[in-house]
């Protein structure tokens, strides 16, 4: 069990409907889930979709239909099906289960815990709801209800070195000693000195603002495992915060190799190339980024700073409005959106993104321009795909 990955095709079987329909639903419900269940998300589109043109209330339709976007990363699709399918069936916890997934995954986790929270209220024991649930607490910063939605799961998420890293930080954060050192000693008991571990524990240390530790740990890792996972990844950050641009290009260029189809990798390229004036490097590297996920709202601020220096004034209000929609809570992009639409000749509007940029500042933290700029940690294995 993956504490960070759950399956979306576990989540597919429970929500594929069987039910007692004539033949051509049938079969079509067969051809679908077969096609879904070995990658081949056009037929299976092509099934559901089939269904829904001879029944358009059919519940597991929508709901499997979304279920194939989201396997596809198209999240607004995606969310459309589930949607449709949660209005006809709103006593269904499976599919709220995947709304919140859907959120989850864009990092829109405020938004995915009322989901997970409905569904751990129906079904208690769902031990993966309660889990994403506890995770979702913890990445939006509600350190005193993740711990004890995390603690619950102990009995079957012990074995998870990623659970028991997160827990330990909750508990840390909450008050919980206790908690903080059982987690820690079952972290440390179970790694055994492993690549895993000195991962995790460079992750800490990273997360804490210790780069020193960090690297200790993060290097001794990649001795031991240089093809682990995020290993160069938390290297490329620890690197970039310390502004050692070409190590950390090296280490982001490492990991990609790697996990080729995480976009985080491709971001952060984009973000270093664009420090280092590598500018065209840099704008390949946020559209690949982007064609993995395109809700990566830090990618679109990248290729729209990239745009107004070009003065490509049209394109850069497009990639800024992106971000913003993504991300309505970045001070940075609303300012850069005011100086596109200040060169365009909109002065009002601009004026208007500047007075939603002055009241950003002092309402919230700028969480975009930090994750450019390297301030804050990013850990994406807690996000991972599935």
């Amino acid at each position: 069990m993956r504490f960070a990955a759950p399956s979306l095709l576990l989540i597919f079987s429970s929500l594929l409907v069987l039910a007692q329909e004539p033949n051509p639903i049938a079969a079509l419900y067969a051809q679908g889930g077969e096609a879904l269940q070995r990658g081949d998300l056009p037929a299976a589109e092509r099934a559901f979709r089939a269904i829904l043109a001879a029944s358009p209330n059919d519940v597991g339709a929508h709901a499997n239909l979304g279920v194939v976007f989201m396997r596809r990363r198209d999240w607004p699709h995606a969310l459309a099906e589930l949607s449709a399918a949660q209005t006809l069936a709103p006593a269904a916890p499976g599919i709220r289960l995947n709304i919140g997934l859907v959120y989850f995954r864009q990092g829109a986790y405020a938004k995915a815990i009322p989901a997970f929270e409905s569904v751990v209220r129906d079904q208690p024991s769902s031990l993966q709801a309660r889990q994403l649930l506890g995770l979702s607490y913890f990445l939006d910063q509600r350190y005193a209800d993740a711990t004890p939605m995390l603690e619950s799961v102990w009995p079957d998420a012990n074995s998870d070195l990623n659970y028991l890293y997160v827990l330990a930080i909750a508990a840390g954060k909450t008050g919980r000693p206790d908690l903080e050192e059982k987690a820690t000693v079952r972290l440390i008991d179970l790694g055994k000195n492993s690549a895993r571990l000195h991962l995790i524990l460079g992750k800490a240390w990273l997360a804490r603002g210790d780069d020193d530790k960090a690297l200790d740990e993060l290097s001794q890792a990649a001795r031991l495992d240089p093809k682990l996972p995020f290993v160069h990844y938390n290297l490329g950050l620890l690197y970039k915060r310390r502004r050692a641009l070409d190590q950390a290009k090296a280490e982001f260029l490492a990991d990609s190799a790697l996990e080729p189809s995480v976009p985080y990798n491709y971001d952060e390229l984009g973000a270093v190339c664009s420090l280092l004036g590598q500018n065209a490097d840099a704008r390949s590297y946020f559209h690949r980024a982007l064609s993995l996920e395109p809700s990566l709202a830090s990618s679109w601020y990248g290729l729209g700073k990239l745009d107004k220096q070009d003065q490509r004034y049209p394109q850069a209000l497009d990639a800024l409005n992106r971000a913003s929609r993504l991300d309505p809570s970045s001070a940075s992009v609303h300012y850069l959106k005011a100086q596109v639409l200040a060169a365009l000749g909109r002065k009002q509007e601009a004026s208007a993104e500047l007075a939603q940029m002055r009241k950003l500042q002092q309402a919230t933290a700028d969480r975009l321009e930090e994750q450019v700029s390297g301030k804050r940690y990013q850990d994406p294995q807690l996000n991972a795909a599935p």
